[in-house]
């Protein structure tokens, strides 16, 4: 009987040693099966990090390119309004002469004789014109913004 109660304790012994191994076996196929899973769940992490990082070098280039747009547009910009400014100057300048002009064209189709109170009006009226050949020297330096 004590030999049929130490074979039986062999047997289960042996039963449980199996019981064991299976369990063991079990346990590192789930070790191997989770440091795969985490080392591609690394991978796709890296990989999406990669990807935001040339993303980013991209966005960053295209940045620089639409400020350098920006930079010469408003030189751009800056020039035309320098450029109208001298217009408008001159403009005025011009509005100036014409009007002097007309003024020397009314009093030369009125008729001669009178006093010498025609001759004043017309060297008061008319000093301008001794400036009307002189050119126009506007010029954008002349602008301050």
């Amino acid at each position: 009987m004590f030999n049929l109660l130490l074979l039986i304790g062999k047997t289960k012994t042996s039963s449980d040693e199996d019981l064991q191994q299976l369990i063991d076996q079990r346990k590192r196929k789930r070790m191997l099966s989770n440091r795969e899973s985490a080392r591609r769940s690394r991978m796709r992490k890296q990989k999406h990090l990669d990807d935001l990082m040339t993303q980013m070098s991209q966005l960053s280039e295209e940045n620089n390119r639409v400020m350098a747009d920006v930079s010469i547009t408003m030189q751009h910009y800056m020039d035309v309004e320098a450029e109208n400014s001298v217009l408008r100057a001159q403009v005025v300048e011009l509005s100036h002469r014409l009007d002097s002009l007309n003024q020397i064209e009314s009093f030369m189709s009125q008729p001669v004789g009178g006093g010498t109170e025609l001759i004043d009006e017309f060297m008061n009226n008319s000093l301008s014109c001794l400036y009307a050949n002189i050119p126009i020297q506007a010029s954008s330096d002349m602008i301050l913004f």
